[in-house]
């Protein structure tokens, strides 16, 4: 179960960001969770949106610069010691994790972990044996 995310490569100038924002909300897709990594001269937008092919078609078409990357969506109880318990299982399994990034639903009482692993399959599998709950990429989208 694994989700799909976009990467978006953005120049570190004013109004790029909005621009992304304004193609999407202007196509109605609605950005679930998003992280920018930046330098001096650029940025990577990752993010997650309830339609990434329709996202990434939309962005191509406006001439942004698009990569599309599998990453692993894990559902922990809102609680200290629950990311500490994933990154944990993955450690004494030998993996690596290349980046992730965090949010917290307070519907579910959860927090949400987003990750890109060398692996994911992998990861996939050591997670569930460890009894993590594994969000596939339509229950993401939905939150």
């Amino acid at each position: 179960m694994k989700a799909t995310q976009l990467s978006v490569f953005l120049e570190n100038k004013k109004g790029r960001l909005a621009d992304v924002t304004k193609v999407l909300g202007e196509n109605g897709i609605n950005i679930r969770t998003l992280f920018i990594a930046d330098s001096s001269d650029f940025g990577i937008l990752r993010m997650i949106v309830n339609d990434a092919q329709k996202a990434l078609d939309v962005l191509k078409a406006n001439n942004f610069t698009v990569k599309v990357n599998e990453v692993v969506a894990v559902e922990v109880p809102d609680e200290p010691g629950s990311l500490s318990r994933i990154l944990s299982v993955l450690d004494d399994n030998g993996m690596n994790v290349e980046y992730l990034y965090c949010f917290v639903d307070k519907n579910r009482n959860a927090a949400i972990d987003i990750m890109r692993v060398e692996d994911s399959d992998k990861a996939i599998e050591v997670m569930r044996k460890a009894n993590l709950k594994i969000l596939s990429e339509a229950e993401l989208s939905a939150l």
